[in-house]
């Protein structure tokens, strides 16, 4: 994760859910050197606004930012900051959450059934509410969905 930049010749920015009204989206964000940085307000109660440069995969389904309104809105009551101490048990529901996700490999047309996502616990300390570091089948990038604050 990076401070957040104003667009320039050479990047532009795009905010996801700017007006705070797009509940029930669920997106990764992979990184990659495309000129688009996406930034969303993460956090919880923090209201931070964090940024990745690549490009956006929706994901498809019903409820599946559930698991993780539970870990963040229920058992941490929306104080989901960067650089937080993870109990053992709160880590697990996160890699169950994270691994109960997946999406197809970009450019894959033969692939039939989605790869799991993974928590990435090399970079555990930028995890926050609505932003998660993980690993996809394209390489390493974030987990992102609608804050709860």
């Amino acid at each position: 994760m990076t401070a957040p930049t104003h667009d320039t010749p050479t990047k532009r920015s795009v905010y996801l859910d700017p007006d705070g009204c797009g509940g029930g989206w669920m997106f990764v964000i992979v990184a990659a050197p495309t000129g688009v940085v996406y930034q969303s307000q993460c956090g919880g109660y923090s209201c931070a606004q964090y940024e990745q440069e690549g490009y956006l995969v929706p994901l498809h389904g019903t409820d599946l930012d559930e698991d993780m309104k539970a870990i963040f809105v229920g058992e941490l009551k929306g104080h989901g900051y960067q650089g937080r101490e993870w109990s053992a048990e709160v880590l697990d529901r996160l890699r169950a959450a994270v691994d109960s996700l997946g999406m197809y490999r970009s450019g894959r047309h033969d692939d039939l059934y989605p790869m799991s996502l993974i928590l990435d616990e090399s970079r555990l300390s930028e995890a926050a509410e609505a932003w998660i570091p993980i690993v996809t089948p394209d390489g390493p990038g974030v987990l992102v969905w609608e804050n709860s604050d």
